[in-house]
């Protein structure tokens, strides 16, 4: 079958657009990276207008590079950084304010008003969440309740609200569809995922009208057809949408109960595919919306959401300038036989899963005058794999499922410092798959099966091969060592931002 597949990457620093052949090779591929607005401490903002001209640049980039012209497209797949609201005009298309960040915490308050009236379990029974200011419901009742006239509007229509990828959807189809899909909608702190749509009693308790809101569509299906005036003159159809983290679960080909899959990003997100089960989680983690194909029933994952795993090495370059490039972590950590008793806690924004303190901050413990920047470049990268095991004993509790292996991606991927730290850590092999970009491949391959470009999840599951395998090396007696250590250091971040009262 002739043709190819463009899938939209669009994540919190930038967008990667990439071609796919039928084989699921990338043909081609554009990046291109965004303004990140820091206007009070805590706040994170983007212009929706610059993420839209920058996704577009991308996938003009991808298209030239493979020497692909837009009608040569079966479908677009999109994928996105999940929790960031926007909203926008409907008549006009025009942004009503910037994009609120899912890394944001201005909510924290609002957060532990609700809590304080006793409402966190029926919103965690309704979404599978937890009340926190990562989510977009808090994010969306500070719009409407910040934005002159803005809840007046919204009620009448005029005014709409979306996750970036329906602002996306919107923008690409030309003003024509205005949607998402479960995935994404699982993460409003808005959404029932038990009955797959939009709850009364949640939008009555954050105020947003359903009027605002996207329609909810599969994650495999038409969504609608880009608009030629603004898709370089061609209608193709907009078949797949996922939010990242989901995406790449399916781009990993973790399509049974019990697999799971880490993606090192900004933030880490480990995910363990439930099937059709809701598991409800008592250790701090998330039950989320996986994906709905076409007409079938939706699947389940528990989530464990690390918000800053790559944010922390780009700190150690940007922030403290330490660095040059963030591929000198590995150089650096190989420099040191051990850490020297430095951990680094990179509460930056808060700790997610499974601690949820939103009052955390980034704490480094262990300095002597021996500290050199090497310490902290493999504080930095050691945080990542404490972290994750933080997570992944949290999800072997939930599930009652111990795990035999973790499927890789990201960008981290690269650095084999740190997965062989990542298998030692986890006592538990490290799989990194040929196709790294798992996240873009799983919006392309969702994208694909709504039109036919390929046949069903066994085809694209037979493409998904090794690269690299990293076993555990550590004994188990300096694993848990380390381990214990970094729980200390956890305890001396936690609760730091809160007032005094």
């Amino acid at each position: 079958m002739d043709g190819f597949v463009l899938s939209i990457d669009q994540g919190t620093t930038g967008t990667t657009a990439l071609v796919f052949d039928r084989a699921a090779r990338v043909r081609g591929r554009g990046y291109s990276e965004f303004t990140q607005h820091y206007t009070q401490p805590g706040w994170v903002e983007h212009d929706a207008l610059e993420i839209w001209r920058v996704s577009l640049s991308a996938a003009s980039e991808a298209l030239a590079s493979a020497g692909v012209e837009a009608r040569s497209l079966r479908a677009v797949g999109i994928t996105n950084q999940r929790e960031t609201v926007v909203a926008w005009e409907r008549s006009t298309g025009l942004p009503v304010a910037r994009a609120i960040v899912w890394q944001d915490r201005r909510t924290a308050a609002a957060c532990d008003e609700l809590k304080a009236r006793g409402l966190e379990e029926t919103i965690r029974e309704k979404t599978g969440l937890v009340l926190d200011p990562y989510f977009s419901g808090t994010k969306m009742k500070w719009l409407l309740d910040n934005t002159e006239h803005l809840r007046a509007r919204a009620a009448r229509g005029e005014v709409v609200f979306g996750t970036i990828d329906s602002w996306l959807v919107w923008k690409l189809t030309g003003g024509r569809a205005h949607a998402t899909d479960p995935s994404n909608a699982s993460r409003t702190l808005l959404f029932n995922i038990r009955k797959l749509r939009w709850d009364d009693e949640l939008l009555a308790l954050f105020g947003v009208p359903r009027e605002a809101l996207p329609e909810v569509r599969p994650s495999s299906s038409l969504f609608g057809e880009t608009e030629p005036s603004v898709f370089f003159g061609a209608r193709v159809p907009v078949a797949g949408v996922a939010g990242d983290q989901q995406a790449a679960l399916f781009g990993q080909a973790c399509y049974d109960g019990g697999m799971v899959k880490n993606t090192y990003g900004t933030g880490s997100f480990l995910l363990m595919n439930t099937g059709r089960e809701i598991v409800p989680s008592r250790a701090g983690l998330l039950t989320t919306v996986a994906w709905q194909v076409g007409g079938e029933s939706a699947e389940y994952a528990l989530e464990g959401s690390i918000f800053i795993t790559g944010a922390a090495v780009q700190w150690l370059r940007d922030g403290l300038q330490i660095i040059e490039r963030a591929d000198e972590t590995e150089r650096l950590a190989r420099a040191l036989d051990s850490n020297e008793g430095v951990y680094f806690v990179p509460a930056l924004a808060g700790l997610g899963a499974p601690h949820w303190d939103a009052y955390a901050r980034g704490a480094i413990v262990g300095l002597t005058r021996g500290t050199t920047r090497a310490h902290l470049a493999r504080a930095a990268l050691e945080s990542m794999c404490y972290q994750t095991r933080d997570v992944v004993e949290a999800m072997e509790r939930d599930s009652g499922i111990r795990l035999k292996e973790v499927r890789v991606d990201g960008g981290a991927v690269g650095n084999s410092f740190l997965m062989q730290f990542q298998a030692d850590i986890l006592g538990v092999a490290v799989v990194v798959p040929e196709v790294t970009e798992t996240t873009a491949a799983g919006a392309a391959y969702l994208a694909g099966l709504a039109v036919g470009f390929w046949e069903d999840r066994r085809e694209i599951a037979a493409r998904w091969r090794v690269a690299r395998r990293y076993e555990p090396r550590m004994k188990e007696d300096e694993r848990e060592r380390l381990h214990r250590r970094w729980l200390r250091a956890v305890e001396r971040a936690r609760d730091w931002a809160r007032e005094e009262e």
